[in-house]
């Protein structure tokens, strides 16, 4: 049996077992998740995310990037054509995890992960590559900087450990800025 042979067979059981078709486009608990693509670190898993319950985005090293932000516009732009918004009332986590493959690209492809992150090569130490807890305190930063997102969203991050399973809340909650 080949790979495609059991995720089409795995697929079959989930429509007719797990498939809901009442689903909606918009997120039932409003919120947007930020990850990493590292396959152990799947926020549904991690987190107990129900089908619905969130939007995630996930790029290498769960990093904010200019791909990130945009695919952030690209969702605000999807909601706003269903009559919705994205922002007051909304929470925004951004995940990051122990253990993250990016770090040997400091080493072995900075010239592709400076790209990757919209930044000069000799600013990836500013990042705290290796170092997920500063790491996602400098990306909520980010978030925080960043005037084009709306205001009102609940912004946190958090670290996950792939030895133990659990997660560290290392920004607590707050808000993005005041809704306008």
């Amino acid at each position: 049996m080949t790979v495609i042979d059991d995720l089409t067979q795995r697929n079959a059981l989930f429509a007719s077992t797990g498939f809901d078709a009442q689903l909606q486009i918009m997120p039932s608990m409003k919120t947007v998740i930020i990850g990493c693509v590292d396959p152990r670190v799947d926020p549904a898993d991690v987190l107990g995310l129900k089908p619905g319950e969130a939007a995630v985005i996930r790029n290498v090293g769960g990093r904010i990037n200019p791909a990130t932000l945009q695919s952030m516009a690209i969702v605000r732009t999807v909601a706003a054509a269903q009559g919705k918004e994205v922002g007051p009332g909304w929470n925004l986590i951004v995940l990051h995890h122990t253990d993250c493959g990016i770090t040997p690209c400091l080493t072995h492809a900075p010239v592709l992960l400076a790209k990757n992150l919209g930044v000069e090569i000799a600013d990836l130490d500013t990042l705290a590559i290796a170092d997920p807890y500063a790491a996602v305190a400098i990306d909520v930063a980010a978030l925080k900087a960043n005037t084009q997102l709306p205001g009102g969203f609940l912004v946190t991050g958090m670290v996950y450990d792939v030895e133990t399973g659990k997660v560290d809340v290392v920004v607590p909650p707050a808000l993005l800025r005041p809704a306008t």
